[in-house]
């Protein structure tokens, strides 16, 4: 496996703007009480990943149908679909000065109900003291999905099984995906979403 970056600019990957709302109060309240609590910076992105993992539901587990987006909101409502939990991870992370970008999956929805292919968002992160970028996918573990913050061997949430036509994404970008992001804000609800779920990125694998 090789991640690559979109780009070398560093400071692309820590930058804040209304989707990425590190600033909003509730993000600086929630990542100062997890850093507190953390022993190093290894130990801040591991309890940051794992918070929004297992504390932040996946819109579609807890059948919430309103979308949510910006990380504030993700963090405000409890629940986002995957890219908008990939947003609040970030947030989290870049508020601490942790270089973090995007990544995406092309996945088949469900074998049985969806077989279309659509995309999965999940986040690159950069650990400095290994001076290596790693993948974490915050989606929400259930039967079947377990995801695990792992330095060494990739515990993602999705196997890609390319005899189905899944592609694996191994480029970090450092913005989310714009085709993402018309969607997540020109829909008020899952359901409206999950009829145009993207297949198609502004971004290439």
């Amino acid at each position: 496996m090789l991640i690559k970056l979109f780009t070398d600019n560093i400071d692309e990957y820590l930058k804040e703007d209304d989707v990425i709302d590190y600033s909003n109060k509730i993000i600086t309240q929630l990542a100062d009480a997890i850093y507190q609590e953390s022993d190093s910076e290894v130990e801040y992105i591991k309890k940051a990943y794992e918070f929004v993992r297992d504390n932040v539901s996946h819109s579609a587990d807890k059948n919430e149908d309103i979308l949510t987006c910006s990380a504030s909101e993700v963090l405000k409502a409890g629940h986002g679909i995957c890219f908008a939990k990939s947003h609040l991870l970030a947030a989290l992370l870049r508020y601490k000065s942790i270089p973090t970008g995007f990544c995406y999956q092309k996945l088949i929805l469900d074998d049985e109900t969806a077989p279309v292919l659509i995309y999965h968002g999940l986040n690159g992160v950069y650990i400095s003291e290994y001076k290596k970028w790693i993948r974490l996918d915050a989606r929400g573990n259930k039967e079947g999905e377990n995801a695990q913050f792992s330095l060494d061997e990739e515990h993602l949430a999705f196997p890609i099984r390319a005899e189905k036509g899944e592609e694996d994404g191994f480029i970090i970008y450092p913005n989310p995906d714009k085709k993402v992001l018309e969607r997540l804000k020109n829909y008020k609800t899952r359901t409206e979403l999950w009829d145009d779920l993207p297949t198609e990125l502004d971004y290439s694998l």
